[in-house]
């Protein structure tokens, strides 16, 4: 693991936690919850599968090969 996606998952970790922390603090009309708080769960998760590799491009044993002809 690499420096870079070590700063991604902290930086995931850290909008998630800014996420719980928007979505438990009630608004203005007492309601919990907003768009805000969604948008940070998104972009959170986005982070933590980039930072774990999972968007990786890994070619087929077939691509591989009709590569190499």
């Amino acid at each position: 693991m690499t420096i870079a996606q070590m700063a991604e998952l902290a930086l995931a970790l850290v909008l998630l936690v800014a996420g719980i922390w928007f979505y438990r603090r009630p608004s203005p009309d007492g309601q919990p919850g907003g768009q805000g708080a969604v948008l940070l769960f998104v972009v959170a998760a986005l982070l933590a599968i980039h930072g774990l590799g999972l968007m990786n491009y890994h070619p087929s044993a077939y691509e591989i090969e009709a590569g190499r002809k």
